[in-house]
């Protein structure tokens, strides 16, 4: 671990350096020791692995051969954040996502899936053929290639990174898989946790122990067959503390949208949860009666599916800023981390 400091808005910004050695990678949001403590304000460029653990590196690598499920989506953190109590809001800003590998992987994984059955919805049938897709990085073109693995088909995608998972420990001593998504955060696999947006999220322990992973080269709502263009990533992020301002689910903004995610099982609550989040948010910020702020949002949220295969299933409630009169979410907290990363590259 390194750090330095920059000068960004006259004030003094420590930046920390983390790569994680394999022994140091988490499984569990909660249950796990802080690898590293920074103050409220720090900017932090981290390292992630893939979500396999580099277990998957050509098409004849097979997930069911090679992926070990207690190893799976490793997390790079925890991290402590000085000050931070339960009943705080951890706000953490992503700054930049850049590939950190030259390709990434995708693959079916039998009895996993949105077209498969599960062990939660059990039918008569085989699995779905354990396949690998290798996705080869081209960087000067800022793309990522799809090569049909059972036919001749093959097309270039724009690279659009994203982190699968961003989280806090969960309250009350519990220790969760980095499979699940819920109220901490977890494995939500939203494409809008990227370069440009605010995470909010609730601390629930002392130190709040936020930790990042999962990242994706890019990823189409809902995550269909299980897993995204997964890859190893490099991020810029800075993290800031809003003190006695608690966040009972997962909140987003980026310059365009106000944003909640609701995890469960079956997804109408997911959206019940992300829908209620949005009610409440918007009481706070346009000192709404909770009828008119359903009404109103009512008429207005977009509902993207984040993922349809995970532990939970998580739905992003969006809510467009230029339909709505100008205030400023926990005091303008979004702008300022934007005026912050100004000065930060990776």
């Amino acid at each position: 671990m390194s750090w330095s400091r920059i000068r960004t808005l006259e004030l003094t910004m420590e930046i920390f350096e983390f790569k994680p050695t394999f022994d140091q990678f988490a499984y569990t949001f909660g249950g796990v020791k802080p690898v590293l403590r920074i103050k409220p304000g720090s900017a932090m460029k981290l390292w992630t692995e893939d979500a396999f653990n580099n277990t998957i590196k050509s098409v004849k690598d097979l997930s069911s051969e090679k992926v070990d499920l207690h190893h799976v989506n490793p997390q790079t953190g925890p991290f402590y954040v000085e000050g931070a109590e339960p009943g705080d809001t951890l706000a953490i800003h992503i700054v930049d996502l850049k590939p950190a590998r030259g390709y990434g992987v995708s693959s079916t994984i039998p009895f996993f899936g949105g077209l498969t059955s599960t062990d939660r919805t059990a039918t008569l049938q085989d699995p779905l053929p354990d396949t690998t897709w290798i996705y080869e990085v081209d960087s000067s073109k800022n793309t990522v290639g799809f090569e049909s693995r059972f036919g001749e088909f093959s097309v270039e995608l724009p690279i659009e990174c994203m982190l699968g998972t961003i989280g806090v420990a969960p309250s009350g001593g519990e220790v969760r898989s980095s499979l699940v998504p819920e109220r901490f955060g977890g494995n939500m696999d939203s494409p809008e946790v990227c370069a440009g947006s605010t995470i909010y999220l609730g601390v629930n322990v002392e130190g709040a122990l936020f930790s990042v992973g999962d990242g994706h080269y890019r990823q189409g709502e809902g995550e269909a067959c299980g897993t995204a263009v997964e890859g190893a990533m490099n991020s810029m992020i800075i993290v800031d503390l809003i003190k006695g301002a608690g966040t009972a689910w997962p909140r987003i903004e980026n310059d365009d949208y106000y944003m909640a995610v609701g995890s469960s099982r079956p997804m109408e609550d997911s959206w019940r949860i992300g829908q209620l989040e949005m009610v409440r948010w918007f009481e706070d910020l346009y000192a709404l009666h909770p009828m008119d702020s359903y009404q109103l949002l009512s008429q207005i949220t977009k509902a993207p599916i984040a993922n349809v295969v995970d532990a939970n299933f998580s739905v992003v409630i969006m809510a467009a800023k230029n339909l709505l009169p100008e205030t400023h979410a926990y005091s303008g907290m979004h702008s300022s981390l934007r005026e912050r990363a100004k000065g930060l590259k990776l």
